[in-house]
């Protein structure tokens, strides 16, 4: 393989993901390739999927067609969810070289070798029943904070859902390897670490789904026992907690966190409905009044917690009535900020078979109507903590000669830089 080839990468979707291209970039930068921005030149270029929702599906056409026209002789390698689950789909796709699945994802400098240009596209995939293994990843460069791939995979069967028929099931790192990883980081200059995950409050499960196997007994390990672990790693000076069910934050995280100086005050929980009844389609396992629970302890403890909330709206059989139920119930909540999705149909999910379905007008429509609930909820959370002197990381600065970073409770701040800045926790007054 020549030492002058060179690669582009282009990531969609979650943390996980961002974690994991920057890992595989690293792989094939060991192997000799030179890294490149997506926008210049390449000889390979990788799209890291998503298929949460179809958008994703169609950006990652839209972009394949963009190399086509700029660089009709370059590799195009797909990658990710939406590889795993339509793999037959992609290789159709006009441009596309190679189509990886879920397992052969880090093996990439592999297939590479073997491929030609102009050939029918390759896939190599394979039942997501036999994906058990376990990778760790990280990504370094490529994001404002470092993400840390703790755990992949999930048991749950939401009705909504294709992830599990996309990463498999549930199974993790150790807390030793994750600890190693984490001390690796901070040499390396890592102040920030956010933990991320399918179903990180699942975190325990060895590769293989099972239990992990620690000295001469087998027992699962946890994700408390985690954030315990990595609270004691000398050099990383914050954490993250990148999303974790609300079933699976248990009031010791909670109080945990709250006594922490290196776990910011900052949680991102999936509520995803306001509605019991759609909860109960969605096959949750959980109701709005533990939700409820959950997040007035965290602000029982931690007052200045900033609290990130995933919801979707137009699940098939959600009425006027459930979704204001939605609202009046995130308006009610003491919570910072909303990721809302539109819901849409995913192939060989249960959802499917619901009748009522909500049209898609009206499902932009509670998408826009709860945009706008999130922006007056970060407002009022950013003007809480007015005149306050909270303890900000810096990232690079950008073109504009602007630095960024993130309050210990998430609230962001934009100034002229600084070079002595970057990448140092500063002082800084609201």
């Amino acid at each position: 393989m020549a030492a002058s080839r060179s690669v582009a990468f282009h990531t969609l979707g979650c943390k996980l993901n961002f974690s994991e291209t920057s890992s595989i970039s690293r792989l094939m930068e060991n192997e000799g390739f030179e890294k490149k921005e997506f926008t210049d030149l390449a000889d390979v270029y990788v799209i890291n999927t998503c298929s949460v929702t179809d958008n994703a599906d169609k950006e990652c056409r839209q972009l394949v067609r963009r190399i086509q026209r700029k660089a009709p002789e370059s590799l195009v390698v797909i990658t990710g969810c939406y590889a795993q689950l339509k793999p037959k789909e992609i290789a159709e796709i006009p441009g596309v070289d190679l189509v990886l699945g879920a397992a052969e994802k880090f093996n990439i400098t592999q297939h590479i070798s073997e491929l030609t240009k102009g050939d029918s596209a390759k896939i190599s995939s394979c039942d997501i029943e036999d994906v058990t293994g376990f990778n760790s990843s990280w990504s370094v460069n490529d994001r404002t904070r470092t993400f840390l791939k703790v755990q992949d995979g999930c048991d749950y069967n939401c009705s909504f859902c294709t992830i599990p028929m996309a990463r498999g099931k549930s199974r993790s790192d150790s807390i030793a390897n994750v600890i190693a990883n984490a001390e690796h980081l901070a040499k390396h200059g890592v102040k920030e670490i956010v933990l991320t995950g399918v179903n990180l409050g699942d975190f325990g499960k060895g590769p293989d789904g099972a239990g992990v196997t620690i000295g001469i007994s087998s027992r699962e390990e946890n994700f408390f026992e985690l954030v315990k672990e990595l609270d004691n790693v000398e050099g990383i000076h914050r954490y993250r907690i990148s999303s974790i069910e609300p079933n699976l934050l248990t009031n010791e995280i909670i109080g945990f966190v709250a006594n922490s100086d290196k776990f910011m005050p900052h949680f991102h929980i999936p509520l995803q409905s306001g509605s019991n009844k759609t909860l109960s389609a969605m096959r949750r396992r959980y109701k709005r009044e533990l939700y409820a629970e959950r997040v007035a302890l965290i602000k029982t403890l931690m007052p200045h917690c900033c609290i990130g909330v995933d919801v979707i709206v137009g699940f098939p059989g959600e009425t006027e009535e459930d979704f204001k139920e939605t609202f009046d119930f995130l308006h009610s909540l003491d919570i910072s900020y909303l990721h809302v999705f539109t819901y849409s149909e995913r192939d060989n999910t249960h959802a499917l078979t619901i009748d009522e379905v909500v049209p898609k007008n009206i499902r932009h429509e509670r998408n826009k109507s709860l945009r706008n609930l999130s922006y007056m909820k970060m407002q009022y959370f950013t003007q809480q903590h007015a005149g306050q002197t909270r303890k900000v990381l810096f990232e690079g600065k950008d073109k504009s000669g602007m630095i960024e970073g993130y309050t210990d409770n998430y609230i962001k701040i934009a100034t002229p830089a600084k070079e002595e800045w970057v990448n140092e926790i500063v002082e800084w007054k609201i």
